[in-house]
């Protein structure tokens, strides 16, 4: 994906991963509460997403039904990338680093990325 997403349109693609296809009112429904959004305004993020190619869109009768064409790992691993890249000059040591400088690693996330180093390196 070369194109980056807004928060707006992020919102849009977590429903659709959670459950696809969807018309753009079942959008609008799912996001409910969360944001008080006019089912036009969902059509009008649904419409970016389409220019963007990250999502596609099939006839159903008077309406469209939308599904996700990047799967949701693939985003995560591109905006991850991105901050790291951005960030921390592409190396991931200097993000671990500036995390646990600021003690923001509990006891239970320095388990967890030692299990994962340990796995690594086996």
């Amino acid at each position: 994906m070369t194109e980056r997403i807004s928060d707006a349109e992020h919102m849009v693609m977590e429903v659709l991963w959670d459950q696809a296809p969807l018309s753009a009112q079942d959008v609008a429904e799912r996001i409910g509460s969360a944001r008080d959004w006019s089912a036009n305004t969902v059509k009008t993020l649904l419409g970016r997403l389409l220019a963007k190619k990250v999502i596609g869109h099939e006839e159903d009768g008077r309406r469209y039904l939308y599904r996700p064409l990047v799967a949701r790992e693939d985003y995560v691993a591109g905006e991850s990338q991105r901050l790291i890249d951005r960030l921390f000059g592409g190396k991931l040591t200097p993000l671990v680093a500036h995390l646990a400088e600021r003690d923001q690693l509990t006891s239970g996330d320095i388990a967890e990325i030692e299990a994962l180093l340990k796995a690594l390196k086996q």
